[in-house]
């Protein structure tokens, strides 16, 4: 099996840390001990690395390439399929691709070329079959406790829940991305297809004042039915 980690610089993982530590921690081990050896690949190159890549062509000439772009992903570009196509090519053909896309995915599906096969489709298990059996082998990600997808915690496609619990418990690598956000000389200030970082942190904020505000009212609610109990 082949497990290709994007990394977002040289120390720290692409991956939203819960999601690493159960690789690590849970998965590898399991599927070792199962037999099933686990090859993990990653490419010298990582997202601040892309991030930061002078244009060197074309009317973007002399700016940095910036966020990646939604649909044209450079990083699943450079820092996962070349990886992968590179250890593919050592083989040359030895290799059959099972591709973890459900049944139900027929977007998806339609894509599959060459070797790459679903067997999830070819057995007929859905996305919520695919859920089932993660949960009863005991291999389901924590990263589905707050979120419908898995992807790195950089990713454009992120969505509003990923993005929050990212700011809430990794208030680090969120730093890091407004790190980002702040550089000068990008084609795009925008994260993902319509707002920047800090219009996402704008409205982060606004949430954490709603949540404060609720809570000191709902404890003087609380203070208050004590003490009338009291009396």
């Amino acid at each position: 099996m082949i497990y290709c980690e994007v990394m977002f610089d040289q120390g720290i993982s692409g991956e939203i840390p819960e999601h690493r530590d159960f690789i690590y921690r849970i998965a590898i081990p399991r599927l070792e001990k199962w037999g099933i050896r686990v090859t993990v690949l990653r490419d010298p190159s990582t997202y601040v690395d892309n991030v930061a890549h002078l244009i060197r062509r074309g009317p973007k000439r002399g700016m940095i390439r910036g966020f990646p772009l939604c649909g044209r992903c450079a990083i699943q570009r450079d820092c996962k399929a070349r990886p992968i196509n590179r250890y593919l090519r050592k083989r040359k053909g030895e290799v059959v691709q099972y591709i973890g896309i459900a049944s139900d995915e027929q977007e998806r599906l339609v894509r599959l070329e060459g070797q790459k096969i679903s067997l999830l489709d070819k057995y007929g298990v859905d996305e919520a079959g695919a859920y089932a059996l993660c949960r009863r082998a005991g291999l389901l990600s924590p990263i589905y406790e707050f979120a419908d997808r898995n992807g790195c915690f950089f990713c454009p496609n992120a969505k509003l829940p990923e993005l929050r619990h990212l700011r809430r418990y990794h208030l680090d690598l969120w730093a890091r991305l407004l790190q980002i956000q702040a550089l000068p000389n990008k084609p795009t200030e925008r994260f993902n297809r319509t707002m920047t970082l800090y219009d996402i942190e704008q409205i982060l904020r606004a949430e954490s004042r709603q949540e404060r505000t609720e809570l000191v009212r709902d404890t003087r609610r609380n203070i208050d039915r004590q003490s009338a109990v009291l009396l």
